[in-house]
């Protein structure tokens, strides 16, 4: 009878340890699904399909070393020390514990069955994300050259509005991400300072002098303001409800487009859509840059800080952030400071990956006062311990190229539609 018991008692522990082995089908399927499938699918930015199981399959062990090393999926906010935000794409602990005991079990497929259609990130005519767009903005065709650095290139589109237009949405479509560094449109207002003076629909470039040229008295946003920038990570995301961004009758969209080679020519020919809203909306939204462009990092340097702030004299409200540096980056923090100077944490990026900028929109936008600022600290690795160091032996300073840094805070704040964007800023 001892013997029974503990043979039936061998059996069913067989029995449980079988029933807790994910497998697929049931366990895995649906985290990646839910977690990863935006990039690995067939058109998007992943150079491998987890659309099936025999798609997954033969990178199990590449799953399971990304996922311990918290390298994938691409996401750098640290939780504690960060606000919640609504497209949070990172891993709770039992989703990577599903995913590791998955891969340990031999990768077990599970009961057949039909796994639910990858997730769509396509509109429904296959072309936008955010659907059918209400103009279409498209960059001329540019060839990049296979070697050599490329400058900033520009082209100004004109929009031919012929009244103020509220959008709650615009959308890029990148035509080749491999050599795209990144795209910035800008709304430039008539009567504007910005790259004054050169022709439409052909590339130009600006020096950065030129570029950095305005008129005294000229307002920030009466000169230029970003409408959507693209960088590797990037997802289009829609303003919140009653929400949106403006163009001014007769304004201009510029294009500032950086390319990277690859040792291919190619030519690219992106796009921006552009979503109007149905009615005006209650609050405004504007991207300011939290920048320091005054710097000079030592050579050697393992964590040089950098500072940058911003006072509001109006109030506003946080809606998302971005982190932005170049090879150099490996911290970012973004704190929230109120009149009585009590500080709240908005994000803490412990470390930054230049191949995934993410935006990281707020689940809840923070409430800023009159008088309240926003603290951007920077930290940059100029040591020969970053493997993405160009030259550890250089003094790096600010730069349009990889090889030079930036330290910029994208921070987008929503406001009172009826307050002027100038008066924002103390």
């Amino acid at each position: 009878m001892r013997r029974f018991a503990f043979l039936l008692t061998t059996f069913a522990a067989g029995l449980l340890s079988a029933a807790t082995v994910p497998n697929f089908s049931e366990h895995v399927y649906p985290i990646v699904r839910a977690k990863c499938q935006g990039c690995h699918q067939p058109g998007e930015i992943a150079p491998m399909t987890f659309t099936s199981y025999r798609d997954t399959r033969p990178w199990a062990a590449a799953i399971r070393t990304a996922v311990s090393r918290g390298t994938m999926p691409p996401w750098h906010a640290d939780a504690q020390a960060s606000r919640a935000f609504h497209n949070d794409r990172s891993l709770t602990a039992a989703e990577r514990e599903t995913l590791t005991s998955w891969v340990a079990a031999g990768a077990p497929e599970g009961p057949a069955r039909d796994d639910p259609a990858p997730v769509s990130t396509d509109a429904p005519d296959k072309a936008w994300r955010l659907g059918k767009p209400d103009l279409v903005l498209k960059v001329p065709s540019f060839q990049v050259p296979a070697k050599g650095d490329v400058p900033y290139t520009f082209f100004i589109f004109p929009t031919k509005l012929e009244k103020d237009t509220w959008i709650h949405a615009a959308e890029w479509r990148i035509d080749k991400r491999r050599v795209v560094h990144h795209m910035n449109a800008f709304v430039r207002p008539p009567g504007s300072s910005y790259v004054e003076g050169y022709p439409a629909g052909v590339a130009f470039v600006p020096t950065i002098a030129q570029r950095r040229n305005g008129r005294q008295g000229e307002g920030a946003f009466a000169r230029r303001e970003l409408l959507l920038g693209y960088e590797p990570g990037y997802r289009p995301i829609p303003w919140g409800p009653r929400q949106g961004k403006l163009i001014p009758a007769g304004s201009d969209v510029v294009f500032e487009c950086h390319f990277d080679t690859n040792g291919e020519e190619t030519v690219d020919a992106s796009e921006l859509a552009i979503y109007f809203a149905k009615e005006p909306p209650v609050e405004r939204v504007v991207t300011l840059s939290v920048q320091n462009m005054i710097f000079t990092i030592p050579p050697g340097d393992p964590a040089y800080r950098s500072d940058a702030t911003v006072t509001f004299a109006e109030p506003v409200r946080v809606v998302s952030v971005q982190p932005h540096m170049h090879l150099r980056g490996k911290a970012m923090k973004i704190e929230a400071v109120d009149p009585a100077g009590r500080k709240a944490g908005v994000i803490d990026v412990p470390r930054y990956d230049f191949n995934w900028q993410t935006t990281y929109f707020l689940r809840d936008p923070l409430p800023l006062a009159p008088g309240a600022r926003l603290d951007c600290a920077a930290w940059f690795d100029n040591s020969p311990n970053n493997k993405h160091n160009p030259d550890p032996r250089t003094a790096v300073k600010w730069g349009d190229q990889s090889r030079d840094e930036m330290h910029i805070g994208f921070v987008e704040i929503a406001f009172d539609a009826r307050v002027d964007a100038d008066r924002l800023l103390r």
